[in-house]
């Protein structure tokens, strides 16, 4: 094989293990020099050295633990020039000697898991803002790039960087512990970390700008960040509910977008084209709701109707009032106009358009969903399905004005023309 091929399979096989090893390699040396933005440079060291040594040496047995001991050799430098050796030494005696072995053996599972905890916490903490723990934890847990998270989530790159320098400075200025949380504390940060998570899976899901409907990359992304969650802390339901939710839903994304990438809606979709696999796995992870004490969590709940849509074979065999009655629980839950709109629709499909249209007009002037197209665009579906045409355009083209997304601009465009059509077809002639 030619020497540049060579250099270029080396390089794609750091850049794919960077990828599946960064996070725990980071979590590692966090432990060790108790900053989250130190440990990042550390491992970025070591990721260096890897492009630097592999293609010249030849990719070693165990990668991991090579950047691994790489990046704390590089902790226990950094240590020992800030004249904080003796009182670091007998921490770091165990350290030290992995980091001399030339292709060190993984430690054992148990110390990663818990550095891995710990990031997951840190990464989430409710001291950062929404968009700098998305940002943070794609960065630490998902080896994105910069470029990437801008790219994925329609930002100029600048200004992630900036979300991600301010986060690690706020966690240092904060100085918030490197360490799970204790127990009375967990909930509610294990909620941030939950709702990061599901903030990642959404936006790829359904984007919110842009000219593409669905981002795979970011659902998977989440699924993956889900999947380790469940991992590490797997006696809490609500993280098994998350899971299970994001695999369910995660199922449906081939049949989400046409040919030329155009949305396709759920009532529409071909439902051979849902990935069974998926399903299972979502419906697997229900059941370990179910065992750790019922479907009683917001996202439990969530997964539970997502599995009435997954369960049904056609539209036409969803259990519907089941889906409203749901709602109607994860509303008195956690009470949303959002949920409420929700709920109305699965109201207008169990009894009918005017019970759901009744509902959707009492949320008309809440505040907090003047803004949100999907209020006019479910209120112009419902208007349709009553044979009111001229409403029914008017808030399709009000949900047009309203969405930032591309693809969904066209297709509210596309049902207010079909509300024209139909209306110029019932006029007589």
């Amino acid at each position: 094989m030619a020497a540049g091929s060579t250099r270029e399979q080396a390089h794609r096989t750091v850049e794919a293990v960077w990828r599946i090893e960064s996070a725990r390699v980071v979590a590692g040396v966090a432990r060790l020099v108790r900053d989250v933005g130190v440990a990042e440079e550390l491992a970025q060291d070591a990721l260096v050295a890897a492009l630097e040594q592999w293609p010249a040496e030849g990719v070693p047995a165990n990668p991991g633990a090579w950047l691994m001991a790489v990046a704390k050799r590089r902790a226990i430098d950094l240590i020992r020039r800030s004249q904080r050796l003796e009182r670091k030494l007998a921490e770091l005696a165990h350290e030290q000697a992995v980091a001399r072995e030339p292709e060190p053996a993984l430690p054992d599972s148990e110390p990663i898991e818990d550095d891995l905890l710990r990031l997951v916490f840190v990464a989430c903490h409710p001291v950062l803002s929404a968009e700098a723990r998305v940002a943070l934890t794609l960065r630490l847990l998902g080896g994105l790039t910069t470029a990437e998270i801008a790219r994925a989530f329609l930002v100029a790159e600048p200004t992630v960087a900036q979300r991600i320098v301010r986060a690690k400075r706020t966690l240092a200025e904060a100085r918030v512990p490197f360490e799970v949380p204790e127990p009375d504390e967990r909930p509610a940060r294990l909620a941030s970390v939950l709702e990061v998570i599901y903030l990642i899976f959404n936006e790829g899901y359904a984007a919110t700008a842009g000219d593409d409907w669905i981002r795979p990359a970011l659902c998977e992304e989440a699924l993956r960040l889900g999947r380790i969650l469940a991992h590490l802390v797997p006696a809490e339901p609500e993280v098994h509910g998350l899971v299970a939710l994001m695999e369910i839903q995660a199922s449906r994304l081939r049949a989400r977008v046409g040919p030329s990438g155009e949305p396709v809606l759920l009532l529409d979709q071909d439902r051979s084209r849902w990935d069974q696999l998926l399903i299972r796995r979502g419906l697997a992870a229900l059941e370990r709701v179910e065992a750790l004490g019922g479907i009683a969590g917001p996202y439990g709940l969530q997964a539970a109707i997502a599995a009435c849509h997954a369960l049904a074979g056609t539209p036409e065999e969803t259990d519907w009032p089941l889906i409203a009655t749901l709602y109607e629980t994860l509303a008195r839950l956690t009470p949303s106009p959002v949920v409420e709109l929700n709920r109305a629709v699965a109201v207008g499909m169990a009894y009918g358009p005017q019970a759901g249209l009744e509902l959707v007009d009492q949320l008309v002037g809440d505040p907090a969903l003047q803004e949100y197209h999907l209020l006019p665009s479910v209120r112009g579906d419902l208007l349709a399905k009553l044979g009111r045409l001229d409403e029914a355009r008017t808030e399709f083209e009000r949900a047009a004005a309203q969405t930032r997304n591309g693809r969904e601009r066209r297709l509210l465009l596309d049902r207010a023309a079909a509300c024209v059509q139909a209306r110029a077809a019932q006029a007589p002639t």
